[in-house]
């Protein structure tokens, strides 16, 4: 490929965003022209910039990576998605995916191996890191439905049912029987403990 690959890269904890630019700056090939710390900066950057592959971290304020990855899917579908992340949890890996990602891999992959991820996604190829591929396929799918997954990211943070059908405009009862069916699925004992399933596998 003629001319060097243009690289976005969004992570919100700034010293291993600059750390990760450093390192992909030194690939004679490929140059970061921006960096956000915010999943919902990442669409008017890729715009402004023009960039060929974006780097997305999934944990960000504003918007996750794998928000962001679909909006850039749906409004820039030539930029390349790379999504990164901290935790190796299979359901991640099947929603990036779904997100239109072309490549998933661990932060803490070596640099030359992000870089040649880079190379390869451009070139057409999709990269997957081989051990959460492993684990998402034994993993199997996501069990809960939207509505579950909304009703328990919001019942993370202890509200009562009341507190959760009025954040929610649902009824109590329909509130509780959502939380019912989701700590069913997860074989949990209570919400709490179906949260911590939940977000272990990379359902929420």
């Amino acid at each position: 490929m003629s001319g060097m690959i243009k690289v976005l890269l969004a992570e919100d904890q700034a010293m291993v965003r600059e750390a990760l630019a450093t390192l992909l700056g030194l690939e004679a090939d490929i140059e970061v022209v921006a960096q956000v710390a915010r999943g919902d900066e990442v669409l008017d950057a890729a715009r402004e910039h023009g960039v060929d592959v974006a780097l997305l971290d999934i944990e960000m304020p504003g918007a996750t990576g794998i928000e962001a990855a679909a909006r850039l899917h749906r409004e820039l579908p030539d930029v390349k998605l790379v999504v990164l992340t901290t935790f190796g949890r299979p359901g991640y890996l099947r929603s990036a995916m779904e997100s239109g990602a072309d490549a998933f891999l661990v932060k803490d992959a070596p640099a030359a191996q992000l870089a040649e991820a880079v190379r390869k996604v451009l070139a057409g190829e999709r990269v997957i890191d081989p051990t959460l591929a492993a684990a998402a396929l034994a993993e199997g799918a996501n069990p809960l439905t939207d509505r579950e997954r909304e009703i328990l990211r919001a019942a993370a943070d202890g509200s009562t049912n009341a507190e959760l059908a009025a954040a929610l405009h649902l009824s109590q009862g329909t509130v509780r029987n959502y939380l019912s069916t989701a700590i069913q699925k997860l074989a949990a004992r209570n919400r709490t403990e179906a949260v911590r399933i939940a977000r272990e596998k990379g359902w929420l």
